[in-house]
């Protein structure tokens, strides 16, 4: 009896401590004095946009989307168009050129987490058509990824892709806006 017990009280103290491991890592950061200057990422992304030579597309970005649905009714010809989803302000990205020849001219970073060791690419920009269009390819779990393509105005600060499927008789239609916040 004392023996499951054990057992029981180990495995709850890992099951505790690996929950709020990266939480004790944010909290020990922020208690322990440093004798440089700390900069965290979105400074130092802002700073780096500060440059002589950047890209027009470069930036920090606030990223909305939206889903619409549009098919005909049931029992009805006419047709109807519904948003299904719409997400104001739902995420907070980098957009940075990638000089390293890889097949991809910017690459798109979350900005959602702090205090973070390393920022994921979740995404990736190459442009088309004379530099008016962009491909985007949002990359999700699993090794998947979705295209979106986007137009570009080149006196706006605001990147707005689109994508749109067929589901049976329903056409449904994804939208990004992503709206510059640096620099303007």
């Amino acid at each position: 009896m004392q023996r499951r017990w054990l057992g029981v009280i180990v495995w709850a103290a890992v099951l505790l401590q690996g929950c709020s491991l990266e939480k004790l890592y944010q909290l020990q950061q922020r208690r322990k004095p440093s004798p440089y200057e700390q900069v965290e990422f979105t400074e130092l992304t802002k700073r780096y946009m500060e440059k002589e030579r950047t890209y027009p597309l470069e930036g920090i970005y606030s990223v909305s989307g939206s889903v619409t649905k549009k098919g005909k009714s049931f029992l009805s010809n006419t047709e109807k168009e519904k948003t299904a989803d719409y997400r104001e302000n739902y995420a907070k990205v980098a957009i940075v050129h990638d000089a390293r020849n890889t097949g991809r001219e910017y690459i798109e970073i979350s900005l959602n987490k702090e205090y973070q060791s390393s920022y994921s690419v979740i995404g990736e920009f190459n442009t088309a058509s004379g530099g008016n269009l962009l491909v985007y390819k949002h990359f999700e779990g699993k090794n998947k990824s979705t295209s979106f393509t986007f137009a570009i105005d080149k006196g706006s600060d605001i990147l707005e892709g689109i994508r749109t499927e067929n589901e049976g008789g329903t056409v449904v239609t994804y939208k990004l806006t992503y709206v510059k916040l640096y620099p303007k």
